[in-house]
């Protein structure tokens, strides 16, 4: 966040960390930004004298205003973009993703600078709204670490698939969930779920099983009644 507004005319003036006094880390500065994991949010906050003229943001997807008292200005900007280190994450930051922010003006203004879209979270939906964007990344990461583990008990690795899950995305991205959705869960292939089922170790069947019954419930939804083509 600090490469990305540093390069988009922000002027970021330090960093502290966990062994650092915080009481006077909003003094002098407009806004102070908490990059900390959830449950810390709170803690950091609450360590912080309170600046009439210092907005504190948080960047968290699930956490409302709340746990920013007792400073006066508040906000929330949570970037709807996997950021696995500083350099691919400054980069991804200014390319044009959707942030969700709430509170004080200033997180509008931080992503609007970044290029961003911007859409408003009331605090009541943000817990909802980050379970979204858990299953959208976190989930699908998981799941292509078991798809990783089960190729390699056939002698396969995991670019072998990789090509299989862009073009399911990009299908979503064009069609729709509904549309995009093929395999056997669509067509009624009950036995050949079970026949996955019998293939795979116990350790991985509660997983296969979640993400059938998934498929299974996309399914039903539709009211298409075009068969997809086979996967």
């Amino acid at each position: 966040m600090a490469a990305a507004l540093s390069a988009h005319g922000w002027d970021v003036v330090g960093f502290l960390g966990r062994r650092q006094g915080l009481a006077d880390a909003a003094q002098g500065v407009d806004v102070l930004v908490i990059a900390t994991p959830d449950d810390a949010v709170a803690q950091v906050a609450a360590a912080v004298t309170p600046c009439d003229t210092t907005t504190v943001v948080h960047l968290s997807g699930s956490l409302g205003l709340d746990v920013l008292a007792p400073h006066p200005l508040r906000a929330a900007l949570h970037p709807l973009v996997p950021l696995p280190n500083a350099s691919v994450g400054a980069g991804r930051l200014a390319s044009g993703v959707t942030f969700a922010v709430s509170g004080e003006p200033v997180a509008r203004e931080i992503a609007e600078s970044l290029g961003g879209r911007v859409v408003e979270i009331a605090d009541q939906d943000r817990p909802a709204y980050h379970a979204a964007a858990c299953i959208a990344a976190n989930h699908v990461v998981a799941l292509l670490g078991q798809v990783e583990r089960v190729a390699a008990s056939v002698g396969l690795d995991l670019e072998a698939f990789l090509p299989l899950t862009r073009a399911a995305v990009d299908d979503v991205a064009s069609l729709g969930p509904q549309q995009a959705l093929t395999g056997p869960a669509v067509r009624g292939d009950w036995a050949t779920l079970s026949r996955h089922l019998d293939a795979l170790p116990d350790e991985e069947r509660a997983g296969y099983q979640a993400g059938a019954a998934l498929a299974t419930q996309l399914a039903q939804s539709t009211s298409s009644t075009t068969v997809p083509a086979a996967v």
